[in-house]
């Protein structure tokens, strides 16, 4: 069962007349920068940046605007007129400290919460992550119906925002999707041996956009926790509630980038261990189609 719920009445409204607006936090990382990229064109974009010189490569695709996640007034005032925040910005290594995860990762994450909410907000798309979930065996397939088991306290923080965001969505009505986003990274890492390690938990940036762009879009959910993973034939955790809540249709796949270019012995064992995961029907070696 996935872990999500609807709206009572919920309506199926036609797509609005003007752009969205959308607030993004973080929005000079990696996930903020792509994104921003190839969605200027389909949202209004306020892409919140540290510091001025932040922006500068982004800037063309939104308005800038500065600001940090731990100073809720100012959070307030950057999310009147939007429609859906996507809360991106987080101390986002799992060898972070407490002392940097308290202020970024919890009071930050809260205080987007309150600001969407005061300032009347649609919905917060959360940034949640594979480390939610990351103390599970490597051999079990984890879905969103089951606990949270972080392997680091940057899962623990992840945890705390995915059921922050769940009392948002029941207890003050702000729609709210959190995202257990896996290893970000360009296709390209793919066709390098020494990534092996992102087979199981890797998402392409165009599969991530896709995902992201689906739930700001998606009318009918109050409330919903999403795997975020390319269509991977070696799967950690189960993507098939997006697929079906949102429609999410993932492109790409890692364990058919990585080296195929020349018949090397490793590159034959992937292969192998693909085909053979097509027949199997539980696990991590699943294939979810």
């Amino acid at each position: 069962m996935a872990l999500s719920f609807t709206l009572r009445h919920p309506l199926a409204a036609p797509a609005p007349a003007t752009k969205r607006a959308v607030l993004v936090t973080g929005a000079s990382g990696n996930i903020g920068s792509y994104f921003a990229e190839n969605c200027g064109e389909r949202y209004r974009l306020r892409l919140m940046v540290r510091d001025p010189g932040d922006g500068a490569e982004i800037a063309k695709h939104g308005e800038i605007v500065t600001g940090a996640v731990t100073d809720l007034e100012q959070l307030k005032q950057l999310c009147n007129g939007v429609d859906t925040v996507l809360h991106l910005a987080a101390a986002a290594s799992p060898s972070s400290t407490w002392d940097e995860i308290l202020p970024a990762n919890i009071v930050g994450t809260y205080n987007v919460l309150v600001a969407a909410k005061a300032a009347g907000c649609r919905r917060v798309i959360y940034a949640s992550s594979i480390h939610a979930v990351s103390g599970y065996p490597a051999d079990v397939q984890v879905k969103t119906s089951d606990p949270t088991n972080p392997g680091d306290l940057y899962g623990v923080s992840k945890c705390f925002g995915e059921a922050l965001s769940r009392y948002f969505a029941e207890k003050e009505s702000l729609s709210v999707i959190a995202l257990r986003i896996g290893a970000f990274q360009p296709l390209e890492t793919a066709q390098q041996e020494e990534n092996i390690g992102l087979l199981d938990a890797f998402v392409s940036p165009r599969d991530l956009t896709q995902l992201i762009t689906k739930c700001i879009d998606a009318e009918h959910l109050q409330f919903a926790v999403f795997n975020g993973l390319s269509n991977n034939r070696f799967k950690r955790l189960d993507i098939s509630d997006a697929r079906e809540l949102v429609g999410y249709e993932p492109q790409d796949d890692f364990a058919e980038e990585h080296p195929q270019l020349e018949p090397t012995e490793l590159a034959e064992d992937i292969r192998a261990h693909s085909k053979a995961d097509s027949s199997q029907k539980s696990g991590i070696r699943e294939d979810l189609h």
